[in-house]
């Protein structure tokens, strides 16, 4: 019965059995004959119909990675080896006589893992089979060559501002075409270069977190965060890669709404002839905030100028419309004074803290005059004069008077 793969990898002598040989690292490393093995690990126990080729391999070649041998080669040169199967005599050559298989040129293991061959002995003069031919296989061994890489890089996510800290934004993805079941090849550690201290990143998963708390989308709204995948665990001599991550935070309502205008004072003049619903001004708000956490109701605090003037919001939820709800009248009264409350429409409990979500606004509203007719003391007079009266008689008196000014000559 055959016995195959006595490697030649290692020096034999010592053990005694050809089931003790040394890793096939060491056939890399270079056996010729005449010389004796660099021994490159510890021995081990060996399965004779499995050999190990390190990809890549740029040294001499071919390269010796292992012998064929059957126990009916008696040394007298009548036993000759054939190998058939994936790569033979193309990528693997044996030694006829010997029994000797070299590597012919440096192999990919992403690009083809392993090859399944068939090993024979046949009487040299006959060809005739000496042995049932038996099948084995030549592993390419897998070294770190791949850089990981981020296929759906690069990335984009949202985040609601003032978050607390540990708030899972997104997680990245790297991949390594080195083999995961052998080293640490394909071991990824994943570190932030970029992006600190505003965000962290699991080191085993990918998860993106923010690492401080109350981020301020009105202070920063968009970070750019680069994140490195590094191989071999992460140890000096990995290979990396990185990709990017636009992080944007998203509003959220924690703003109250604020008068601009100089200890929130706000002075407008209307004629007294505006009738009602007649425009007196715009009172504007402000909060930072987007969208509906910017929206705002607005309201008179005050009976008086509630009674004279309404205010309503705008149809954009932004400023606060006065007009007049009834009519004015200057020489009744030149000025209102009154104030107007400002509330967001929209308040969030959780930010209650930074409240309160509203804002008073002082009014004044000065009534301009208005050039008027002079007014008859009466509506109607009813006056009498005797029937033949001569010209010039007193019939009566009618009376006018000018308000705007009550001393002007009236004719």
């Amino acid at each position: 019965m055959w016995v195959f793969v006595r490697l030649l990898l290692a020096w034999l002598g010592s053990w005694g059995c050809a089931g003790k040989l040394v890793a096939p690292a060491q056939a890399w490393a270079g056996i010729k004959e005449g010389q004796g093995p660099t021994l490159l690990r510890a021995r081990r126990s060996w399965v004779w119909n499995q050999f190990f080729v390190i990809e890549e391999y740029a040294g001499p070649e071919p390269v010796l990675i292992g012998r064929l041998h059957s126990d009916v080669d008696r040394g007298e040169g009548q036993t000759k080896y054939l190998l058939t199967g994936e790569g033979a005599g193309t990528v693997f050559v044996i030694d006829e006589a010997t029994g000797n298989i070299h590597v012919t040129k440096s192999l990919d293991r992403e690009e083809k893992a392993q090859y399944v061959l068939l090993a024979q002995a046949v009487d040299r003069a006959s060809n005739r089979p000496l042995e049932p031919p038996s099948e084995f296989i030549i592993k390419v061994q897998d070294i770190n060559d791949n850089p990981p890489v981020f296929p759906l890089g690069p990335y984009h996510a949202t985040v609601p501002e003032m978050s607390n800290v540990g708030t899972s934004v997104i997680q990245v993805t790297a991949q390594d075409a080195d083999d995961p079941s052998y080293g640490n090849s394909a071991k990824l550690v994943y570190t932030v270069l970029d992006g600190l201290p505003f965000f962290s990143v699991d080191p085993q998963t990918g998860v993106v977190r923010t690492a401080i708390p109350n981020m301020d989308r009105e202070t920063q709204e968009v970070f750019l965060v680069v994140i490195q995948a590094k191989d071999m665990g992460g140890h000096m001599g990995g290979l990396s890669g990185s990709t990017t991550v636009t992080v944007t935070l998203s509003d959220v309502n924690d703003n109250p709404p604020k008068f601009p205008q100089s200890k929130g004072l706000y002075q407008f003049s209307v004629v007294e002839t505006a009738g009602p619903g007649a425009l007196v001004g715009r009172l504007r708000a402000q909060d930072p905030d987007l969208g509906d956490n910017a929206l705002m109701a607005y309201s008179i605090l005050d009976g008086e100028g509630a009674e004279t003037f309404s205010i309503s919001t705008d149809a954009q939820g932004r400023d606060g419309l006065l007009t007049i709800r009834k009519p004015l009248d200057f020489e009744s009264r030149r000025s209102y004074a009154f104030r107007v409350e400002a509330t967001n429409t929209l308040i969030d409990p959780a930010y209650l803290r930074r409240g309160p979500f509203k804002d008073v606004a002082s009014v004044r509203v000065a009534v301009q005059d208005a050039p008027e007719p002079p007014v008859f003391t009466h509506s109607t007079y009813h006056l009498a004069v005797p029937e033949n009266s001569a010209p010039g008689t007193l019939v009566g008196r009618v009376s006018a008077m000018d308000l705007d000014s009550p001393a002007s000559p009236i004719r």
